[in-house]
């Protein structure tokens, strides 16, 4: 598989057309493979709350900057939306992206942007319930049965369906490829049995060795499931900043999490930085990682 290299510009603490020049220069400069952005409904600042754009429109106004580019979210939050409304809005970014949308899902886990919200965060057992739910769900509203007048049918204990239907269906057959970004081992074994690949999160990001070990544990998985590895995606994530150093050490993480079986690297750009902080983001950490990888898929 050969290795994707993506940027990420997450949408907090940033305004709206420092984010858009950003992926604006993007695809004006070419050789990215793809581009992210998490979702969290607040800038996470417990004290003094601050900007934070919802991340699916975020990313629906995005798209027409990057076209061809694979675009994603790691990860929307299961906790955040229905999945039918997930389901419904990923047929939209499937067949404005063309097909190269990938749904990014996790369980949820930031305890601070539920409450204010009136949002449930169940314990994570039933988190994950939840999003093995969400992800059944998910698929059979991407199944052609969707597509037709008599829809779907499903019981389900959280998200049961009678006569759902999704029509128009997604332009890409099975709907667009799903990641997940469970990190314990119930979620592990799900992104091992339902998913396209899975991703490093955010607060792991230029960890190696705990993407080695969830590497490990993702790969007993797939065997017990009897998927072949070299089918499935592991993406890692590494952080920039705006000092140099911070890009030195992304691009000698990068380099590492390469050798350790990622497929894809996403270079973090803090968004508020604007498209200075994504120049310097390719000339210290993309393009050396271009030199010794191959170009863009």
């Amino acid at each position: 598989m050969a290795l994707r290299i993506s940027f990420k510009t997450s949408p907090q603490k940033v305004d709206w057309a420092t984010l858009d020049a950003s992926w604006a220069l993007a695809g004006a400069q070419g050789g990215w493979d793809g581009a992210w952005i998490n979702d969290h409904l607040t800038d996470m600042d417990p004290d003094v709350p601050g900007p934070s754009l919802e991340a699916i429109a975020t990313l629906g106004t995005l798209v027409h900057h990057v076209p061809g580019l694979r675009v994603g979210h790691a990860v929307l939050s299961n906790t955040f939306r229905h999945p039918v409304v997930v389901a419904k809005a990923a047929t939209v970014l499937d067949h404005a992206t063309r097909g190269t949308f990938v749904l990014g899902l996790g369980a949820g886990w930031f305890e601070n942007e539920h409450g204010p919200f009136g949002l449930v965060l169940p314990p994570i057992g039933e988190r994950i319930d939840r999003l093995i739910s969400a992800v059944d769900v998910i698929q059979a509203l991407f199944s052609p049965e969707a597509a037709s007048p008599q829809g779907v049918t499903r019981d389900d204990r959280f998200y049961p369906l009678r006569g759902a239907t999704n029509i128009p269906g997604p332009l890409t057959p099975g709907g667009p490829p799903i990641l997940l970004g469970g990190q314990k081992p119930r979620g592990i074994r799900l992104a091992a049995r339902r998913a396209r690949g899975w991703l490093l999160t955010g607060t792991e990001a230029g960890d190696v060795g705990y993407f080695e070990a969830r590497r490990e544990e993702l790969l007993r998985a797939l065997e017990a499931e009897r998927r072949d590895p070299s089918t499935f995606e592991f993406v890692a994530q590494v952080h920039t900043g705006a000092e140099p150093a911070s890009r030195t050490r992304a691009l000698a993480q990068a380099r590492q999490l390469v050798a350790a079986g990622a497929t894809e690297v996403v270079i973090g750009v803090p968004a508020y930085l604007g498209p200075a902080a994504l120049e310097a983001a390719t000339r210290d950490v993309r393009d050396p990682l271009r030199g010794e990888f191959g170009p863009a898929t």
